[in-house]
């Protein structure tokens, strides 16, 4: 994105509120996102979809006293923008009032914010994507025992965040991608097993080697030939990698304004109390360098950076936008994201559940019997009461050691227990933008034959 693209970006929204003052609205702002594509996709080495795409999208929000109202469009047009102003004027005028609505004080806003690294300047050629996508597919297929693919793909991208308001912000922020990834399925006996794996970076010098990628994809794969179902049973569970960042998905819901201000929360009154074991911290933190979800402030304008949401095991913040934080009677904190077709919500960024000190396998060196979950289907959690249950597949566990493959089971707890009961290994890496190392937890019920 050039210079000039900033300087035009910031004025189409300037304009933009200052024409929607004009027509009515105490107070406004708009967020203006675009974005560039591209994309390699293939099938056993024959070409399924080379894709580029470019878009702009832009989102008008307009106070009239406490009566909101969003308006989104793909037009950028003089005539269809007018258009969309006055709209979203007479729709405030219609809504309900909303007491605990509105844009940040002026002496909220974030007035100053840190050059990240988020962007890489090399673009890839689409001949590069595609060697990577066919590196990332031959590897997995030389895998013994791999019979077949699924398809393999390389990407790029580039996307752009702009926010203007009526209060004085104006920011914009840029930041890269670029991917690789492949599903094989292996084969023995006639029975059949999926897997994949992926690498994912702002940088592609970051990327993992795509055969290191599909060489994981294939034994993965061909690891879980010969599933079966385990006994019932209660033991302890160690989460892979791929699955224990989903605990730290039931922890955000659980703690962000709109589940505490309505008491739908199963951890509404822990705030300042232990929820995991002592040495457990958690961190949220928008300025990593090279993040995948790294932005230098928040999607309402307010400054953000490094949060530590438990440390040593205490629970110390809410998640908060600013309508949540006045329901509460609290500070923002930071945690605002914004689109284009809704008003902010809270959530996070870079999140990531620290590492502990032992190894996987000292994790799972003492467990008798266990199981290794590799793979987790359904959503049954309550986020009321904590309630847990998932379809799971991975591996039991018998002597501190990977005994056999196992599909077709449920693990059951409570997330309250199950938080209290976790013990993180050390081999966090930042694969995705929401992350956590291997973890056990004693305790849990797998249901099985």
């Amino acid at each position: 994105m050039t210079d000039t693209g900033k300087i035009d970006s910031l004025s189409l929204l300037s304009d933009l509120i200052a024409e929607a003052r004009k027509a009515g609205a105490d107070s406004a702002d708009a967020v203006l996102v675009e974005g560039d594509s591209l994309s390699h996709a293939q099938r056993l080495g024959k070409l399924e979809k080379v894709e580029r795409a470019e878009g702009k999208d832009l989102g008008l929000r307009v106070f009239v006293g406490q009566r909101s109202a969003i308006v989104s469009s793909t037009d950028f047009k003089k005539d269809a923008l007018r258009e969309a102003v006055e709209r979203a004027v007479a729709m405030a005028k219609l809504a309900p009032e909303d007491k605990y609505a509105g844009i940040a004080d002026p002496s909220q806003i974030a007035k100053s914010w840190p050059t990240l690294d988020m962007v890489d300047a090399a673009e890839p050629t689409p001949e590069a994507l595609a060697a990577r996508a066919a590196a990332v597919e031959e590897a997995a297929l030389a895998v013994a025992g791999v019979s077949n693919s699924e398809g393999a793909e390389a990407s790029w991208g580039r996307s752009a965040v702009t926010l203007v308001a009526s209060n004085g912000f104006a920011g914009r922020y840029a930041r890269t991608s670029q991917g690789v990834s492949v599903s094989v399925l292996a084969e023995k006996d006639g029975a059949m097993e999926t897997d994949y794996d992926f690498s994912a970076a702002v940088y592609g010098a970051d990327l993992d080697d795509p055969a290191d990628v599909g060489r994981r994809a294939g034994e993965r794969a061909v690891a879980k030939l010969g599933a079966r179902k385990a006994k019932t049973a209660q033991v302890p569970v160690i989460f892979d990698p791929r699955v224990s960042r989903s605990l730290l998905g039931h922890l955000i819901g659980a703690i962000t304004g709109p589940s505490v201000t309505r008491g739908t929360s199963f951890l509404k009154d822990r705030l300042g109390q232990r929820i995991f074991p002592e040495g457990v911290i958690i961190v949220d933190d928008p300025h990593r360098s090279r993040g995948l979800a790294t932005k230098p402030f928040d999607g309402e304008g307010l400054s953000n950076g490094h949060a530590e949401i438990v440390s040593d095991g205490i629970l110390t913040t809410w998640l908060l936008d600013l309508s949540s934080a006045r329901q509460l009677g609290m500070n923002p904190t930071g945690h605002a994201r914004r689109g284009t077709g809704g008003p902010p919500s809270p959530g996070t960024s870079n999140l990531h559940l620290a590492p502990g000190t032992l190894t996987p396998a000292q994790l799972m060196g003492d467990i008798a019997q266990g199981f290794y979950v590799t793979q987790l289907m359904g959503m049954g959690v309550n986020g009321v009461t904590g309630d847990y249950s998932r379809g799971a597949s991975g591996f039991w566990i018998e002597k501190g050691e990977i005994a056999y493959a196992v599909s077709e089971v449920t693990i059951a707890g409570n997330l309250k227990d199950m938080f209290l009961a976790l013990t993180p290994a050390d081999d966090l890496d930042f694969k995705t933008s929401v992350t956590a190392p291997t973890v056990r937890i004693d305790g849990m019920t797998v249901a099985g034959s």
